[in-house]
């Protein structure tokens, strides 16, 4: 195999393994660093970041070329890794992870980009595709049980430190057999609206999760939050209207067909977010099980998911592709449903089919959400809107860790400062000899019902969905499929 097409393998595999890998160390590093209250920001720096680096990365390796900026971006990624590793707060953690979000965001579209130029033909690019899509798919299912061996067996910072040898034998994979193609290409980079619109969204999210860890909403502080994301991403949205190049693209978003799938897109996406994020703390601190037994739950999803993508390729041309959509929102409604009702006595069982079912409906609608927007889009926009969906994919799993976050909190932080254990671990190993065997057990109790809240929230997301999918509107060659 082509030493370059292997370093992309690798590449991808560091970035697709790092969004699934942390889920089931969560639990510890709330034990360690504390900041229970701070989970989300663990997910939703590192998305943000990468979501709005993934634009400028795609651009700056149109003006400088590929080569240099994939390095780069691997090797800021690298540099997070690192300190991610060896954080020793919760505030620093969640800033590591944002520069790690940065480096991963140059990963994707310029190894997708690599492999266009790697492969000349259409049927050898499809290939090389389809290795990139397995990568994500074993990655989503080796990802958290690698993550719960290595906390079960050494601790939570290396699994951070064991991205270092595999991307620097990727930077020197590439480095050395890599010959670029000189075409570089005359771009604007849109640094002044990525600037304020990452401020207004960081302004936002911290709002957000702030007011869910004091219940207090309208404090000084907060009211100093709110008034800096409208005004910054009031002056996004002035700003994207009058530059040539735009971040995102409001023009867009005048496109009713677009908006639908674009809105699936990011109710679907922040669906699975919930589950990656909150399955191993209930797994861990209301089931009792270790870290690895945790990554074992989460992988019915991955599994599941490449078989919903099989069957839902089977589909097509048998019936439309709304309809393949509107199957997969369906089996989000009736997992979701299933997940509302977790509780200390859930069979583990019940826990694989509810996962299994919801990875089978992602499986059945991701693959036809492309379709949709190439369906939906002129030839002119094409690329633009397939940039714009592929950012509403990360973006609203950072959305969602957000909401998510606050459902949790308000559920928990009260009852547990009742009883004073607002500082509790949430990888099961509750200190006996500070709680009797009775405020354990409601401390358990209090942990899985902010779980319930988080996938209730998971659940009105699956309607949205749902509805959303019903409006759907199909060209009428597809309708005659």
């Amino acid at each position: 195999m082509n030493k370059v097409f292997v370093a992309i393998l690798l590449a991808t595999a560091l970035a697709a393994i790092e969004g699934t890998i942390v889920s089931t160390a969560i639990p510890s590093i709330t034990a360690d660093l504390s900041g229970v209250e701070l989970i989300s920001w663990i997910y939703s720096a590192y998305l943000l970041t990468s979501a709005i680096s993934a634009i400028i990365f795609g651009k700056l390796a149109d003006l400088l070329g590929r080569k240099k900026i994939i390095i780069a971006g691997i090797t800021i990624f690298l540099i997070g890794s690192l300190l991610c590793g060896m954080a020793t707060s919760m505030g620093l953690l969640i800033v590591y992870r944002a520069i790690q979000g940065i480096g991963a965001g140059s990963i994707l579209p310029i190894t997708l980009t690599m492999v266009g130029e790697l492969f000349k033909t259409e049927k050898e690019r499809a290939k090389g595709q389809g290795y990139i899509s397995m990568v994500w798919g074993v990655s989503g299912v080796i990802g958290p049980l690698i993550g719960g061996f290595i906390v079960d067996q050494l601790t939570w910072h290396f699994i951070f430190l064991l991205n270092i040898p595999f991307g620097i034998g990727t930077i020197i994979l590439i480095a050395k057999y890599y010959q670029e193609e000189k075409i570089i290409l005359s771009q604007k980079i849109d640094y002044l609206g990525a600037s304020f619109f990452s401020i207004g969204m960081m302004a936002l999210l911290y709002s957000l999760i702030e007011g869910s860890n004091t219940q207090q909403w309208t404090t000084i502080t907060q009211c100093i939050l709110y008034i800096i994301a409208i005004v910054f991403l009031g002056i996004f949205i002035f700003v994207e209207n009058r530059t040539d190049e735009p971040i995102i693209p409001l023009t867009l978003f005048k496109n009713k067909r677009l908006n639908v799938i674009n809105g699936l897109t990011l109710f679907c996406m922040a669906i699975v977010i919930g589950i990656s994020a909150y399955l191993p703390i209930y797994a861990q601190s209301v089931l009792g099980k270790n870290a690895t037994e945790a990554g074992l739950m989460l992988t019915p999803l991955s599994v599941m998911w490449t078989v919903g993508a099989i069957l839902s390729s089977q589909l097509v041309g048998w019936i439309t592709n709304k309809r393949i959509i509107q199957i997969g929102t369906i089996l989000l409604v009736i997992s979701t449903t299933m997940l509302m009702f977790l509780s200390s006595t859930t069979s583990p069982l019940f826990v694989f089919l509810a996962t299994g079912i919801l990875g089978t409906g992602m499986g059945f609608i991701a693959p036809m959400l492309i379709i949709a927007v190439q369906a939906s889009s002129t030839e002119e926009q094409l690329g633009t809107a397939i940039g714009l969906n592929s950012f509403i994919n990360t973006f609203s799993q950072s959305i969602g860790a957000a909401i998510f976050g606050v459902l949790f909190n308000i559920t928990t932080s009260h009852p547990l400062k009742e009883i004073d254990a607002e500082s509790i671990n949430l990888n099961g190993s509750f200190d006996h000899t500070l709680f009797s065997a009775q405020q354990i057990h409601r401390i358990i109790e209090i942990i899985a019902g902010g779980i319930r809240s988080v996938y209730t929230g998971s659940f009105v997301f699956a309607v949205i969905a749902f509805i959303l999918a019903i409006f759907i509107s199909i060209k009428q060659s597809e309708e005659n499929e």
